[in-house]
């Protein structure tokens, strides 16, 4: 009796040898496409996460497009936004397939939540497929003009998106138009949105699509109080390529961003640098540019403080900024020595500011 029973299990034993081999030889990919197909929706949930695991690291999970796509039909909003990041990694190699997802993004981009309507135009834009435009263009009409915020800030970045895949059907159904009305909105989310929007499409060199004017720019300094960083990094960045109308006009705008300098972002404060820098070439009063120069130390100086990828960045503008202002730092000349722990690219870029802003007057505490 006791041998027949360990007969029976080693069976059984070889049986769980077989189906295991059997799985390892069909891949994981095998195991992913019944997980995908689970009558379970946990484990159809898991299964997602574990396809966008693997996309991560660089393995090859397209054969799981099409049981992908069939979770697309989810309440669920994390499973979502993975599925709709499959389908932008995936969507070039297959446009054709990719159709098949159309019917749920035109239903979500109607969803009742604002996150869903903006998570379907936000990925439709960035699919960037020739034959997802015919059904994109009603839906992002829609989202221009929707109730949220976040539906419209998320539309007026696709508008770029559109424009760069093709021309002629962001300018016919009037998104670009309506990117440049966004400028008024309510919003400051909006408004920032836009102005990357805009300035992504003029650096795309098909023409001078926006310009901004005085009315604009005096909007825009009343919008990057109230904006997130990047937001106003945006703004700034916009502000840098306009030409002041005359002096006043340039002592205003470089007064109203002078508060800028105090932000706990580097690319804020470095992008208020440029700014002041810029518009230098438009102030004459001597006493509101030593009031420049002194404000623009400190920040420039903290920055020196930051981890050592910011040190490097910061150090890089420093130098730029050297170029112009030579004696700018010159009073700051020990902020710039070498520490022991350093990475060796931030030595190096020290080394070369502290070569620009040596003199005889700050030459001692260096030799020394």
């Amino acid at each position: 009796m006791m041998n027949a029973a360990i007969q029976t299990s080693l069976a059984q034993l070889q049986i769980l040898k077989a189906k295991a081999l059997a799985v390892l030889r069909k891949g994981e990919n095998y195991e992913l496409k019944t997980e995908l197909n689970s009558e379970y929706k946990e484990r159809r949930k898991e299964a997602v996460r574990r396809v966008i695991a693997n996309m991560t690291v660089g393995k090859d999970v397209s054969g799981l497009f099409t049981d992908v796509l069939k979770n697309m039909h989810t309440d669920d909003l994390e499973s979502k936004k993975l599925i709709y990041l499959y389908l932008i990694n995936y969507a070039k190699t297959k446009p054709d397939l990719v159709i098949l997802a159309i019917n749920t993004f035109v239903k979500d981009a109607e969803d009742g939540n604002p996150l869903i309507r903006a998570l379907a135009i936000r990925t439709m834009g960035c699919l960037h497929v020739q034959e997802v435009l015919d059904y994109l263009c009603d839906p992002l009409r829609r989202c221009l003009a929707d109730a949220n915020p976040y539906v419209r800030k998320t539309a007026v970045m696709c508008v770029a998106k559109v424009y760069d895949l093709n021309r002629a059907v962001a300018e016919e159904n009037g998104f670009v138009d309506a990117v440049r009305a966004a400028l008024a909105d309510s919003n400051t989310m909006v408004v920032a949105n836009a102005v990357s929007a805009l300035a992504e499409i003029n650096a795309m060199g098909r023409g001078d699509v926006w310009r901004l004017d005085a009315a604009t720019a005096g909007k825009l300094l009343t919008a990057v109080n109230e904006c997130v960083e990047w937001g106003q990094i945006a703004i700034l960045e916009a502000l840098i390529d306009y030409v002041p109308g005359d002096e006043k006009e340039a002592e205003s705008i470089c007064e109203r961003v002078l508060p800028r300098l105090q932000h706990a972002n580097g690319g804020v404060v470095l992008t208020t640098v440029r700014l002041l820098l810029k518009y230098e070439a438009h102030v004459r009063r001597a006493d509101l540019l030593a009031q420049f120069e002194k404000k623009m130390v400190p920040p420039l100086i903290t920055l020196l403080a930051s981890e050592p990828e910011i040190q490097y960045v910061a150090l890089r503008n420093i130098n730029l900024i050297l170029q112009r202002r030579p004696r700018l730092l010159g009073k700051e000349i020990r902020a710039f020595f070498c520490k022991y722990n350093d990475p060796i690219y931030v030595k190096f870029e020290k080394i070369d500011v502290l070569v620009r802003i040596c003199s005889e007057r700050n030459a001692e505490p260096l030799l020394n």
